[in-house]
């Protein structure tokens, strides 16, 4: 197991690599495994950026985002450009349904709503956003239609899992209520949280998942 030292180390070279990050505007502190990010970033799509970095690195065990996005002026946009922009990019994205997203937009924050049959369509419309000059965070409210059919979702998880070769698959405990998923356990990285996670919002029935699992390092 890495000491939070070598942790922090890991992670502050993470972040120097990532061409997406500007690495000399993010602190990093680490207790107990768990990496806690602070800083300025110019812009939501760059602190996407810097969690993905993080979360890939091995022995992490948590994240805390205390990042704050400071648009500079050239983009910054108003209320009513950025609505127009998160409508557009809705519309030219083929995985989002057409008319079941709606968007707000309050001093640069996004808040989508509507209903959808996937997982992979509310997914799809919060990539849409991201990108978006002027977005300095987003809400996704956006809610998934039950598709239970009365198969084992729980199976079709854990299958799942042991096709993508998640090492402690077996090792995930899987409850199932309607269209509700809570998992548990322990897993050894965030990589193998996330691919749980992932694997459990994608499979057909499943409207929410509930993330009781623990990243051991």
């Amino acid at each position: 197991m890495k000491t939070d030292a070598q942790l922090r180390t890991d992670v502050t070279d993470e972040l120097a690599w990532d061409p997406a990050v500007n690495a000399a505007n993010v602190g990093v502190i680490v207790r107990e495994g768990v990496v806690t990010l602070t800083g300025h970033l110019d812009s939501f799509a760059e602190k996407h950026a810097v969690e993905r970095a993080v979360r890939r690195v091995s022995g992490v065990r948590g994240i805390a985002l205390d990042l704050e996005v400071k648009l500079p002026s050239s983009a910054q946009r108003s209320d009513s450009e950025i609505a127009l922009a998160a409508t557009a990019a809705l519309g030219l994205n083929s995985l989002v349904p057409a008319g079941k997203v709606q968007v707000q937009v309050e001093n640069g924050w996004v808040t989508l709503t509507g209903e959808v049959d996937w997982g992979y369509q509310f997914a799809s419309a919060e990539q849409s956003i991201r990108p978006l000059p002027g977005v300095r965070g987003l809400f996704n409210r956006i809610t998934i239609k039950p598709r239970v059919d009365g198969k084992d979702i729980g199976a079709q998880i854990t299958a799942a899992l042991t096709r993508q070769a998640v090492r402690e698959a077996r090792h995930i405990d899987i409850k199932v209520e309607g269209g509700v998923v809570t998992l548990s356990g322990k897993v050894h990285s965030m990589a193998e949280h996330d691919a749980a996670v992932g694997v459990a919002f994608s499979t057909k029935g499943v409207s929410h998942v509930v993330d009781h699992l623990q990243v051991a390092g």
